[in-house]
């Protein structure tokens, strides 16, 4: 693509070039002589430092904040945000694909995950195609690809709505996580609908947002900054009318509690059988209602689908007998899964992580069995210890036994992750058991369990790793239940 053309998607007035680019990139060993070089200052790397390394590799024409010394046939176009410049060139450079789809952008604490595979579900069940980026990665069609982070970085997000586009697909689903809207990867980016699910305090930290009210600043965002025409919203999250005055998007909402709410469930009932466990609702819907049997558990789990089934009348027009038709048999990777036992015990995988997500799922689940919750759990390594503190206070609060293990430890000491979760303990009359080694914690818990326990395993969801030091190994927490 000419340059000048690519340029005018962030620097209007930038004088003419007819250099050829090819590929934009962020990371200096992708440069060669047709690249566009973005200096982004990251947490733990400033891009400004590879500049040359770039320059050696070929490259000629680069975008940064600080001054480069670069030799004098080097291009530098400076601007005061490369991340923001980035996403609006990578989407010219893909040709703008969310111009030509029909885009869903959600974000909140929590249920981001289960609210966007649910819509999908829906969507594609009733014959609309539709693709998924987020947690779970990127799927559409027969395509399953994993991801780095819960929304790409903007070279990656716009190559993905290309190939969608490319592959017929002109519906997607996107989850936009708050660090996302913080750095910019969705700008350049246009959605249809967006959604809000909760907000709670989370992902504050060093190398996360410094404090409550930045990471709910950048959470609004979505809501003010894409052009969206429909904004579904959670009336039952107090964070909810802060997100969307002074929108000029249509706004429809979901509870349920109150019954003046555009969409809202009553009669919420638990299910078990021998295919699922889940919960039962009626669907409400100005003068329509259908019921709704979603195998997830928690009431949580009735507001994500709520959320889902608004999107889905709202902006696609789908009947409400549709939507439950399609949520009937919705089952979502690594977020309430059931695995059965041998022993009559069930176990559940769901990636609850901090301590709101992991009270609500265990005071779920305690109304589906009258025997032992027993809670297998860690904390991510390098995070805030305030995590940990109420990932231990939840487990005290509800669990028969706690065991407590790794998670992501990167570089820091299971050993110390632990500790600190421990410390909630203390006075507590939960039981715990302490096993660094997740694969041994588990093996431990499935010789703990009897018929009619619930076993849950919290922390990895999906995840299909663990990263420990510096190494991303190989780890599955349904191979370790199943063989």
């Amino acid at each position: 693509m000419n340059l000048s053309t690519l340029l005018q998607a962030y620097f209007p007035t930038q004088a003419h070039s007819d250099a050829e680019i090819i590929s934009l990139a962020e990371n200096s060993s992708r440069a060669d002589e047709k690249t566009l070089f973005f200096c982004i200052a990251g947490a733990n790397a400033d891009g400004h430092n590879y500049a040359e390394d770039a320059y050696r590799r070929g490259c000629r024409h680069f975008v940064a904040e600080k001054p480069l010394a670069l030799p004098t046939d080097a291009r530098i176009f400076y601007c005061d945000n490369t991340r923001r410049a980035l996403a609006h060139i990578a989407a010219a450079f893909y040709g703008h694909p969310s111009h030509q789809m029909r885009l869903v952008g959600i974000t909140g604490t929590k249920g981001k995950t289960t609210t966007a595979l649910l819509l999908a579900h829906i969507l594609n069940r009733t014959g609309i195609p539709c693709g998924y980026i987020g947690t779970n990665g990127v799927q559409y069609g027969e395509i399953c690809q994993k991801t780095a982070n819960t929304t790409p970085d903007p070279i990656t997000l716009q190559k993905h709505l290309r190939d969608m586009l490319a592959a017929g697909i002109q519906t997607a689903v996107i989850e936009i996580s708050s660090q996302a809207l913080m750095q910019y990867r969705a700008d350049g980016t246009c959605f249809e609908s967006v959604v809000f699910t909760n907000l709670t305090s989370d992902h504050i930290g060093i190398h996360e947002h410094p404090d409550f009210e930045h990471y709910r600043a950048c959470k609004r965002r979505l809501f003010h900054e894409f052009g969206a025409k429909s904004i579904v919203c959670n009336l039952d999250d107090p964070a909810t009318p802060d997100m969307t005055c002074g929108s000029d998007a249509e706004i429809h909402t979901c509870s349920l509690e109150d019954v003046s709410a555009d969409f809202c469930a009553k009669d919420l009932r638990i299910f078990k059988d021998s295919e699922a466990y889940g919960i039962e609702f009626a669907l409400f819907h100005a003068q329509d209602h259908a019921l709704c049997r979603l195998p997830l558990m928690g009431s949580f789990n009735a507001s994500n689908a709520l959320l889902a089934a608004a999107v889905a009348r709202t902006s696609f027009s789908v009947s409400l007998a549709r939507i439950t038709a399609a949520l009937a048999d919705a089952a979502i990777e690594g977020r309430s899964e059931i695995v059965r036992l041998p022993n009559g015990a069930v176990a559940v995988i769901d990636y609850a992580h901090n301590g709101e997500s992991l009270s609500r799922l265990l005071s779920s689940l305690r109304e589906y069995t009258d025997r032992r919750l027993i809670v297998l759990f860690g904390s991510v390594g390098e995070r805030t210890q305030l995590r940990r503190a109420e990932l231990g206070t939840a487990a005290a609060s509800y669990a028969d036994l706690a065991i407590l293990t790794s998670d992501n430890p990167g570089k820091e000491s299971p050993d110390a992750i632990i500790q600190d979760i421990a410390k909630a303990f203390e006075g507590s009359k939960t039981p715990y058991l302490a096993i660094p080694d997740r694969a041994e914690a588990i093996r431990a818990a499935l010789k703990e369990t009897q018929n009619g326990d619930l076993l849950v395993l919290a922390g990895k969801g999906h995840e299909t790793y663990q990263l420990v030091g510096s190494q991303k190994l190989p780890f599955s927490e349904k191979e370790l239940l199943v063989y």
